[in-house]
Parts: structure tokens; C-alpha cells; sequence
């Protein structure tokens, strides 16, 4: 009886063990066109490696007036996505699920915060600074920024959102409402919706998990 017992007890915790094991190996989707390119070596082996798309280097001002770039958020895993102050619709709902997350990762250095404004014409440093000073937050954490509007516009296609100007529009801009989880090479690793507080629970975990595969990569080097 004791045998079978232990028996019992070993076969359940390689069960366990092995669930565990598959939980660390589950890695977030690399999102957008990739290229499978090869190179060959100097002894003659061929190579065969997988491009996966990234976001372009950028440069806006943010709410400080500074000037922040990609390497701002190098070798950091970052939220961003695009809004405008006056938005009457999405933009308030997707601010308040934006700083659950902000709140959560507060004392992480290793998570930032980026927003986009599309409306350049009014959302000039002032008003974003008294913006980011009504939710609360501040930067370097979480970075709300303005720029030239094509740049902006730009810079949406290459997070794979809408972002442009339509007067007919509700407050005369149309944008996504998703919130787009970057990683430290500027990979596009998961897309949420804003609006929904679920997502926001979705998109916490996977940061988490991200923040797991990086330190772990960070190892293996």
C-alpha cells in the first residue's frame, strides 16, 4: 500500500513539474511581417534567422518638454498608445485602464509608459504636462508626447494602428483604442483593448511574463 502511495506521489509531481516547466516555456507572439533571412560563415555553414518587425527610431517632445527617442525605452518593455486630450469618447476610458497598469508596474524601472497625442495642433507641452498632472503620473515613467503630425501618423502604422485627422469625426480625430505592449527591441509582442478591464488584466500578466523572458534571454547571454 505505502509503494503504491509513493508511487502515487512521484507520478503527481512530475505531472506538476511538468506543467510547471510548460508555463516558463509559453512565450508571447512576435507580431507584424517577419523575414527569414540566412547568411553564410566563415567556415561555410549557413545560418537561417528570423527578422521580426520593429518600430522605427522615433523623436517627439514630451510633457517635459525633453526630447525622448527609441533609446529611451532601450532594453525596457513599454506600453504605448494614441490618444488626445479633448477626445470625448475612448481617450478617458482607456487613461484610467492605462494607469491601472502604470500603477501596478510604479516601482519597476524596467516598464515604461508612452502615449501619443494626434492632435498636434492643440495638444502642445502645457497641456500635455497638465494632463499627465491629472492622472497623477510622471516622467520618465510614463512619457506623453507631441511631435510633427505626420511623424505621429507615421509612427501609428508602424504599431500597426489607425491614428489620422477626420473632421467628421468626434472630436475631429480617429485612433485605436488598443494598448500596445512593446519589448525591449521594439517588438510588437501583444495588442489590447483599452477599453476593456479584462484586457488590462491580460496585458499586466503578459508584462509580467515578458519582463520573465527577458531576464531570462539576460541569463543565457
Amino acid at each position: 500500500m505505502y509503494r503504491q502511495l509513493n508511487l502515487y506521489l512521484f507520478i503527481w509531481a512530475l505531472v506538476v513539474v511538468f506543467y510547471a516547466c510548460k508555463q516558463e516555456e509559453r512565450r508571447l507572439p512576435y507580431l507584424g511581417e517577419k523575414q527569414v533571412v540566412s547568411r553564410t560563415t566563415a567556415d561555410g555553414q549557413t545560418i537561417v534567422d528570423t527578422v521580426y518587425h520593429r518600430i522605427p527610431p522615433f523623436r517627439f517632445i514630451n510633457q517635459e518638454g525633453d526630447t525622448i527617442t527609441e533609446k529611451n525605452f532601450e532594453g525596457k518593455v513599454y506600453v504605448a498608445d494614441f490618444f488626445f486630450t479633448t477626445c470625448p469618447t475612448i481617450c478617458p476610458k482607456m487613461s484610467a485602464e492605462m494607469l491601472k497598469v502604470y500603477e501596478h508596474f510604479q516601482n519597476d524601472d524596467r516598464v515604461l509608459f508612452l502615449s501619443h497625442s494626434i492632435d498636434t495642433k492643440y495638444d502642445s507641452v502645457p497641456v500635455l504636462k497638465a494632463y499627465a498632472e491629472k492622472l497623477g503620473v510622471t516622467a520618465p515613467k510614463w512619457h506623453f508626447v507631441t511631435g510633427n503630425r505626420k511623424d505621429i501618423y507615421a509612427i501609428a502604422e508602424h504599431y500597426m494602428v489607425t491614428a489620422s485627422e477626420d473632421p467628421a469625426a468626434p472630436g475631429g480625430y480617429v485612433h485605436s483604442g488598443a494598448l500596445l505592449l512593446i519589448d525591449g527591441q521594439r517588438h510588437i509582442r501583444g495588442v489590447y483593448n483599452g477599453t476593456d478591464p479584462q484586457d488590462t488584466k491580460k496585458l499586466i500578466e503578459d508584462i509580467e511574463l515578458l519582463l520573465k523572458e527577458t531576464a531570462s534571454t539576460h541569463d543565457e547571454k
